[in-house]
């Protein structure tokens, strides 16, 4: 129980801390292009992570040696998750739009529950199942059907793609876990992604200015690589290790919900009967689930 409810917290605060990254990112993306936030973002995160790795080992001796197989397994992470991924997000989202993204990266929990279910061979149960419908109708009503979804059809299918790619990211971490540290795995990976996207924000900076003048834009990047990158990755990849994929996956939903409810708080957008609704739905899947955890003990 004690191992789950850290993974419960873990998993929550990463959400949360995606859910009120784009408070921060709305404001700075006037000004830095996207892909070159990106690049910042893992360069912030790298340098802390690492910095905070090298401590721990030099407190710890007994760390585990990293194999090739890890290697490989790391920067296909790196690659999959937090290069593809992110990407994907970024262009679905500008060839549709934020409401059209947020809806369907939102399907990421049910891809998580199902590459679970054939990867680590979790049981898909219908507690599960029905876990992960109560919160997805629960996103459904807080951010809304827009009808619009259906006419942006190449931003759509490439947002898809951005939730199958988390859903594998989160899946593989779970593996890597089984020899690795969730400090280890999230520092190298995130330098993987680095390497992976180098070169997109080299290409991005040549037809793009960046604007760092600003105070706030400076204190914005530097929040979005230590607290949005770093630690929300790193807080993800351990509860995804303490906990079942499939069960985990649903603090991903989360991210929507503190996300409208800071846009209320910060940038006064309007919320409405649905977000209530919505909201409560989202935390009967995740009590739904962990019932049935309890049960299991």
């Amino acid at each position: 129980m004690k191992q789950n409810l850290i993974g419960a917290i873990c998993l929550s605060l990463a959400a949360s801390m995606w859910g009120g990254m784009y408070v921060v990112s709305k404001y700075v993306l006037d000004y830095i292009p996207p892909l070159t936030l990106v690049w910042l973002r893992y360069v912030i995160a790298f340098v802390v992570l690492f910095v905070v790795l090298k401590i721990i080992h030099l407190k710890n001796d007994n760390r585990i040696e990293i194999k090739k197989s890890d290697w490989l397994l790391i920067a296909w992470i790196g690659f999959i998750g937090y290069f593809v991924s992110i990407a994907f997000q970024f262009i679905g989202t500008k060839l549709s739009d934020a409401h059209t993204g947020a809806l369907i990266t939102s399907a990421t929990p049910a891809f998580i529950v199902v590459f679970a279910r054939f990867i680590l061979k979790e049981k898909l149960t219908v507690r599960k199942i029905t876990s992960v419908l109560l919160a997805t109708l629960g996103v459904l009503i807080v951010i809304g059907w827009d009808t619009k979804v259906g006419t942006y059809f190449l931003g759509t299918i490439i947002l898809v793609g951005a939730a199958i790619t988390w859903a594998l990211l989160s899946v593989y971490v779970k593996v890597a876990s089984k020899r690795l540290s969730s400090l280890t795995i999230t520092t190298y990976a995130v330098f993987f992604a680095l390497v992976f996207t180098t070169p997109a924000f080299v290409w991005e900076l040549q037809s793009n200015d960046v604007y760092y003048q600003n105070t706030l834009i400076v204190l914005g990047v530097i929040y979005l690589g230590v607290v949005s990158t770093a630690g929300a990755f790193f807080l993800w990849n351990k509860g995804m290790e303490l906990m079942d994929a499939g069960i985990g996956s649903l603090f991903f939903f989360f991210q929507p919900l503190v996300g409208s409810f800071l846009g209320w708080l910060l940038l006064n957008e309007k919320l409405d009967v649905n977000f209530f609704i919505g909201g409560f739905l989202i935390m009967a899947g995740v009590v739904v689930v962990s019932l049935q955890k309890k049960k299991t003990m």
